[in-house]
């Protein structure tokens, strides 16, 4: 494992996070990328990210030990006829698609099964494009791996370890099971996301007032809806059946939400907060999941001038680095108060601690 040469085909998010993450475990790696879009491949050069970046997939990739394809999903299947002509015997092709149907059926028609490996990191963020590509993406995240029946055990046994080392979680599951799950904790919510802003667009007065104090619950449930069309139109293309299932699922759930509310029945309408608040406390907060954790605080602020600059100086002087900073107003707090926002979780409880001990009142939230 020492001196692997590892292939990307596209340097996206996920491609440049991974690809990143790679570069700081594994100084010694040789790594080579395709990308279309010559901005990425500059920029992966000059970070040190990638010896050598290219504009065609060809026989750069020959040498490849394991090549991860990184673009939308319906593209990563036409990409495995160019490198099947490509690869050496014993390289491992592996995917981030969010959907492996698809891509596990190519590979049998292919006949490429004892050379491919099905992946899925469970991670992201709204943002697209190596910009916003980090080196912690992925780190506990669970990383779905879904083997093939000839898959070889010592290529998928290295494929774990990379995982584990950039911090990733894997889990082996069969792509059909793997497809149903992530159609209910994944699609779904983004289906759902999206017609919910749409449905306040569409409700909305001509003077914008829904828009005007749409904030905290309400952007926090919906930040996911500004993904990418692009790559979600295609997920749900090719998750067509397990996705139109619990869609169904869900209109009928809200049918019913409906009628308990129409009649009034307090019980019912009690019974699904509080089914529903148990079910997600069970929930881990090891892992980011397929929607990105954002690792957070409020903390009560008078708002006046040099409040917010206080609280950033006692932050910065303690080395603490500020993703995101702002005043909200909701109903979530009897005031106003400050968010902000971190990029890990050690960050985030370092920041809790340290305001706490400077007597402000710190609320968290999962």
């Amino acid at each position: 494992m020492n001196d692997l040469t590892i292939g990307f085909i596209g340097l996206g998010l996920i491609g440049g996070s991974i690809a990143k993450a790679i570069r700081r475990v594994y100084p010694s790696y040789h790594i080579i990328a395709y990308n279309r879009s010559e901005e990425a491949r500059i920029l992966a050069k000059q970070d040190g990210t990638c010896n050598v970046v290219t504009d065609s997939i060809d026989e750069t990739f020959s040498n490849c030990d394991y090549i991860f394809l990184c673009t939308p999903v319906e593209y990563n299947s036409q990409y495995l006829k160019t490198l099947k002509t490509i690869i050496k015997s014993n390289c491992v092709i592996t995917d981030v698609g969010s959907v492996k149907g698809n891509i596990h059926q190519a590979v049998a028609h292919l006949g490429l099964e004892a050379n491919f490996i099905g992946g899925h990191p469970m991670a992201g963020s709204e943002k697209t494009g190596y910009a916003h590509a980090n080196d912690r993406l992925v780190e506990n995240a669970y990383y779905a791996l879904t083997p093939t029946p000839l898959t070889n055990q010592s290529s998928l046994d290295t494929l774990i370890s990379i995982i584990n080392n950039i911090g990733a979680i894997p889990i082996i599951l069969d792509y059909s099971e793997h497809d149903r799950v992530v159609a209910a904790i994944s699609h779904l919510p983004h289906i759902i996301a999206s017609s919910l802003v749409n449905l306040v667009k569409d409700s909305d007065s001509e003077s914008g007032t829904m828009k005007l104090i749409a904030a905290g619950g309400f952007k926090d449930i919906t930040r996911i809806a500004s993904s990418s069309p692009e790559m979600w139109e295609q997920i749900c293309m090719t998750n067509r059946e397990n996705l139109s299932d619990f869609i169904t699922k869900y209109v009928d759930s809200l049918i019913e939400i409906k009628k308990d509310i129409d009649s009034a029945d307090k019980q019912a309408v009690n019974n699904l907060f509080q089914t529903s608040r148990d079910y997600r406390d069970s929930f881990s907060s090891q892992s980011l999941g397929p929607i990105k954790k954002n690792y957070r605080i409020y903390c009560d602020i008078i708002d006046e001038s040099g409040a917010i600059a206080t609280i950033a100086t006692i932050l910065a002087s303690n080395n603490i680095s500020i993703k995101n900073i702002g005043i909200i107003h909701n109903r979530e707090f009897e005031e106003g108060v400050l968010k902000i926002e971190f990029y890990d979780d050690e960050s985030s409880e370092k920041a809790y601690a340290l305001l706490t001990k400077y007597n402000y009142t710190i609320h968290k939230t999962e």
